[in-house]
């Protein structure tokens, strides 16, 4: 009896989280109504000024060159750019990088190859460090796996309207969604973030983030700011914080889109997504309290603090999808019918997050209806990411640092196209022993599915499927990639 009641009260507790930070979809999608008209206006430049275009990379053989001729593309006069490429690469990287720079050099452009002793705050480090000589008036970022469209810096610099405004950022567009099912559900779960929440921030004066490539900012904006920290592992959302904390305005702009490639292989998303969320919880614990004594609304605080500690939800998430399992047995076997039916009220949160992904795909896709019927995978695929999340969320708050993993990009971007298994980045990646814990929930939640049918408690079954689903989707599609691995060293 004690040991239901701790379950029940577990169970509770874990609901009432993903309730809490679930509903917020409803917030959402209220402002984005609200505030629907509610466009920045842009400019007309007299002239054009000058701007550094940085190059943040590390070991990025596959793309490095699609990036540096795309730059090199810009409709931008050639004495007004200044291209910086970051490279902290330690392999064949470094070489074919210089022989581009050398090529673009001859052909007039101001192109610098910087390389660093080390690899020192990482992604941070390097922007730090370029910044330190960069002669632009406004810095434009640009990760490796991105392509800028050749009037980018035309449309962006127009939007730095008055002197307060210190960042304009694009929504990312995906170039290889259609590739496989795996970068639909990402497309599906980023265009939640790029098309209703950073629109809906923007235009209803909360803060917004720079999203760590296609944007451009006022470089006295970041040097306002305190500069690029390499304390947390996400750099771009804790200068964005402290940036608006100082009173900088940012734009963001949700109908011109910079194409990027999205991780095509799981291991490169599992470490994407632990980075992310890792680094969001760090930068949570350094600034919320900045936030709360800031002089901002109230509403703002609170907008920013759901912001920076959204990713709290994955461990309740875990522990819902753990005790689902006992959870039907204890409703079978005591008086407890009264408590399951109240519990019903937690599918509010997930009618939210649909509504949410449902207004977000119907904003800018005319095949919107296509694209959300993926919802139920992209939900599986959430519940199957809870352990790799809850892993970051501890480790933030443990406070234990970790290396800058990167995300590897294989330069395929159609739906015909196929990562070799040659790839020397896909050998290089790491199988978390978490992938068998993963591969042991999914296991443990089909007796959950199970057990379900038997008792017939019919509500329960799609939760339980989702679960499984997602856990075994994530574990097999992991461990395969072990398998190519060996495969590969063996030969």
């Amino acid at each position: 009896m004690i040991f239901d009641e701790i379950v029940l009260f577990t169970y509770i507790i874990s609901l009432t989280i993903i309730l809490i930070f679930g509903s917020h979809g409803f917030v959402m999608i209220f402002y984005h109504h609200k505030y629907r008209k509610n466009v920045p206006k842009p400019i007309e430049m007299n002239a054009e000024p000058m701007v550094t275009i940085q190059l943040p990379m590390y070991n990025e053989l596959y793309v490095v060159e699609r990036l540096i001729n795309a730059i090199c593309e810009l409709d931008y006069p050639k004495d007004k750019m200044e291209i910086q490429v970051l490279d902290d690469s330690t392999d064949e990287t470094v070489d074919l990088v210089a022989r581009l720079v050398k090529q673009k050099l001859e052909l007039g452009f101001d192109i610098l190859h910087v390389r660093r002793e080390n690899r020192s705050g990482f992604k941070a480090g390097a922007l730090k460090e370029g910044l330190k000589s960069a002669k632009g008036k406004y810095v434009a970022i640009f990760d490796a796996d991105f392509i800028p469209r050749k009037d980018f810096l035309r449309k962006t610099l127009r939007y730095f309207s008055h002197d307060k405004i210190g960042l304009v950022q694009t929504r990312w567009e995906h170039m290889n969604e259609d590739y496989s099912i795996l970068t639909k559900i990402q497309a599906l779960a980023l265009d939640g973030h790029f098309v209703i929440e950073q629109t809906v921030r923007n235009k209803a004066g909360f803060f917004i983030q720079f999203n760590g490539t296609g944007g451009v900012w006022l470089k006295e904006c970041i040097e306002d700011a305190g500069n690029w920290h390499a304390d947390t592992l996400t750099e771009d959302l804790d200068l964005s914080y402290r940036a608006q904390l100082r009173g900088w305005k940012f734009v963001y702009l949700r109908d011109f889109t910079t194409p990027a490639e999205l991780p095509q292989e799981m291991n490169a998303l599992k470490a994407q997504q632990f980075r992310w969320t890792k680094g969001a919880i760090e930068t949570s614990k350094k600034l919320l309290p900045m936030v709360w004594r800031g002089k901002i609304p109230l509403r703002v605080k609170l907008q920013a603090t759901f912001n920076l500690t959204n990713n709290f939800v994955f461990p309740f998430t875990l522990l819902a999808g753990i005790l689902n399992v006992p959870l039907i047995f204890i409703k079978n076997a005591g008086p407890y019918w009264n408590f399951f039916n109240f519990m019903a009220i937690f599918v509010v949160a997930f009618i939210s997050t649909f509504l949410f992904y449902l207004f977000a795909q119907k904003d800018v896709y005319s095949d919107w209806r296509k694209k959300i019927a993926l919802f139920p995978l992209f939900m599986a695929g959430s519940m199957g990411f809870a352990l790799n999340n809850t892993r970051a969320v501890v480790e933030g708050l443990m406070s234990r640092k970790s290396e800058f993993v990167r995300t590897p990009k294989f330069n395929v971007e159609k739906k015909t196209g196929k990562i070799s298994q040659k790839n020397m980045y896909l050998a290089k990646t790491k199988i978390q022993p978490s992938t068998y814990i993963e591969l042991l929930l999914a296991g443990y939640c089909l007796i959950g599915v199970i057990a379900a049918i038997y008792f017939m408690e019919i509500a329960a079954i799609p939760f339980q499927l989702m679960f499984f689903f997602g856990f075994a989707t994530v574990s097999i599609l992991s461990l395969r990639q072990a398998y190519i691995k060996r495969q590969q060293l063996a030969e």
